[in-house]
């Protein structure tokens, strides 16, 4: 079995991308609620489908309650 990279270096360097497109520390003065969107949106849209859209599975492999998972779509216009 090959190794896998693991999830945080391919976030690092999306993140390490991003940034270096900015012109400087004041264009994304809202950096940490961007980045969770961004991350949370499609790791709530394959976690979903790879629990065949069953939110309670989705959930409980997320690790949080189902009230804050249909919260949290709801939030993001995915449900």
């Amino acid at each position: 079995m090959g190794s896998r990279v693991p999830l945080r270096d391919h976030v690092a360097t999306s993140i390490r991308r991003y940034l270096g497109d900015l012109d400087g520390c004041e264009d994304s003065a809202d950096l940490y609620n961007i980045a969770l969107r961004e991350l949370e949106i499609p790791l709530f849209i394959e976690v979903l489908r790879h629990c065949e859209g069953n939110q309670s599975r989705a959930a409980t492999l997320l690790g949080i309650h189902r009230a804050t998972l249909r919260k949290k779509l709801r939030d993001y216009g995915l449900a």
